[in-house]
């Protein structure tokens, strides 16, 4: 293993874990400003007005963008050991 190898393949593991959680951050910095310009428009400062329904969001962007991470680790995993002679000789 070289120190190339090394960084590329930290790098491609950084790459894939920040694709992987865009959807549910996405999700949820969405309706975290949607609640918080609602609060703000009604004055009401609930905490669990905004705790619960980002909870929800995020948890249905999961479950409808499951299948599609699925793949995506599917398809790294699947490369990495095909990889495994190559790394180590």
């Amino acid at each position: 293993m070289t120190p190339d190898f090394v960084v590329g393949f930290a790098k491609n593991a950084i790459e894939l874990t920040l694709l992987l959680s865009m959807p549910m951050l996405g999700i949820g910095l969405i309706v975290g400003v949607i609640i918080s310009i609602i609060q703000a428009a009604t004055q009401i400062q609930e905490m669990t007005l905004s705790f619960i329904p980002k909870i929800l969001a995020i948890f249905l962007a999961l479950l409808v963008s499951f299948p599609w991470l699925m793949d995506k680790m599917m398809t790294f995993t699947r490369q990495l050991i095909e990889n495994i002679p190559n790394i180590v000789g």
